[in-house]
C-alpha cells in the first residue's frame, strides 16, 4: 500500500514527463535527438555539395550553376549557425532564462533570412554581368550530373527535415528545411538553362535563369524571416489553434467558461496560460482536480507546453482583457 502522503501515480507520470522535457528544452528526449540529428545532416549535405558543385562549376563555368554553389555554401553557413542555435535551444531552463532557451531557434531563421537574402543579391549582380557579357556553357554533362546528383542529396535531406518537425514542431529545423526545398526548384531550373543554353544556343537563358533563382530565394527568406519574427514577437498561435485549446477546456462538465486565453510560442515549446470559470461552492481541492484534468487534456494534444490556469468563481465580476 502506498504512502498516504505520496502523490498518486497518474501525477507522479506527469511530473516526471514534467522533468523529461524541461531537461530537453521543453522537448522529449526523442525530439531532442532529432533535431540534433538533423542538424548534423543539413551541415554534412551542404558540404558535399559545395564540393562537387565547385568542380562542377570550373568545369562548366555557368552561372546558374555558380548561384546554387553560392546557395550551398549559403545553405553551409546557415546550417552551421542552426547546429549551434538548436543545440542552444535545446538546454534546459537555468537560473537567468526560466523560461528556456527557445528563443534561440527564431534567432538562427532571422540569421539564415538575411544569409539567403545575400546570396540573392549576390547572384543578381552575377547574373547581370552575364546578360551584358553572355558566355557559352561547355561541360554541360557534367553540369548535369552534379544537379541530379545535388537534387537527390537535397529530397533525402527535406523528407528527413519534415520527418523531424512533424514529431517536434522546430521552427529552426522547418526554416532549415524550407531554403532546402526551394534549392530541389533551383537545380531544376538550373537542368532546364544548362539545356536551353547548350542545345539551342540561347546563352541569355543562363542569366535569366539565374535571375528568377534569385527572386525565388528572396521570397523563401522573406517567409522564414516573417515566421521568425512572429515568435520573437510573441505572436498568438493560430485561430484554429486556439480554438482547439477552448474545446479541449470547455468540454469538461466541470468548466462553466473560460476567458483571458493567450498563448505564444519559443521554438519548440508552447505557452498557454487562461483564466478558468467553475461552479463558487467548489472546494480549492476539487478546483485543483478539475485544472489538473483540463492540464493532462492540454498536454496530450501539445506535449510541449507550459501551462498556467487561474481558477475563477463563476460570476466573478473583473477587468478582463479585451483584444482588438
Amino acid at each position: 500500500m502506498s504512502d498516504a502522503t505520496e502523490p498518486p501515480i497518474s501525477e507522479q507520470a506527469t511530473a516526471t514527463q514534467a522533468a523529461t522535457v524541461a531537461a530537453n528544452g521543453g522537448l522529449d528526449s526523442r525530439a531532442a535527438r532529432l533535431m540534433r540529428a538533423a542538424t548534423y545532416a543539413s551541415v554534412g549535405a551542404a558540404l558535399i555539395l559545395i564540393g562537387v558543385k565547385f568542380a562542377a562549376w570550373t568545369l562548366t563555368e555557368s552561372v546558374s550553376l555558380l548561384s546554387t554553389l553560392i546557395d550551398s555554401m549559403l545553405d553551409a553557413l546557415a546550417s552551421i549557425v542552426n547546429l549551434i542555435a538548436v543545440h542552444h535551444a535545446l538546454q534546459p531552463a537555468d537560473r537567468e532564462h526560466r523560461f528556456g532557451h527557445g528563443k534561440a531557434e527564431p534567432l538562427a531563421g532571422l540569421a539564415q533570412a538575411a544569409f539567403i537574402c545575400g546570396s540573392g543579391a549576390f547572384l543578381l549582380l552575377q547574373a547581370g554581368e552575364r546578360l551584358i557579357h553572355p558566355k557559352a556553357i561547355t561541360n554541360t554533362d557534367v553540369g548535369y550530373a552534379v544537379m541530379v546528383f545535388s537534387i537527390v542529396v537535397t529530397v533525402a535531406l527535406v523528407l528527413f527535415q519534415r520527418y523531424v518537425v512533424r514529431r517536434s514542431g522546430s521552427v529552426a529545423i522547418s526554416a532549415d528545411s524550407l531554403h532546402y526545398q526551394t534549392d530541389v526548384m533551383i537545380n531544376i531550373s538550373v537542368i532546364a538553362s544548362l539545356y536551353i543554353a547548350s542545345e539551342f544556343g540561347i546563352t541569355i537563358a543562363d542569366p535569366l535563369f539565374a535571375i528568377a533563382i534569385a527572386g525565388y530565394i528572396v521570397i523563401g527568406a522573406l517567409k522564414i524571416g516573417r515566421q521568425a519574427l512572429d515568435i520573437l514577437m510573441d505572436k498568438e498561435l493560430a485561430d484554429e489553434e486556439r480554438a482547439r485549446i477552448r474545446e479541449i477546456v470547455t468540454r469538461h462538465a466541470d468548466v462553466h467558461g473560460m476567458h483571458d486565453l493567450r498563448t505564444r510560442s519559443s521554438g519548440a515549446q508552447v505557452f498557454i496560460q487562461m483564466h478558468v470559470e467553475m461552479a463558487p461552492d467548489m472546494t480549492l481541492l476539487e478546483a485543483h482536480d478539475v485544472t489538473d484534468a483540463v492540464t493532462a487534456d492540454l498536454l496530450a494534444a501539445y506535449p510541449n507546453a507550459e501551462i498556467i490556469i487561474h481558477e475563477d468563481p463563476e460570476g466573478l465580476e473583473e477587468d478582463r482583457a479585451v483584444f482588438k
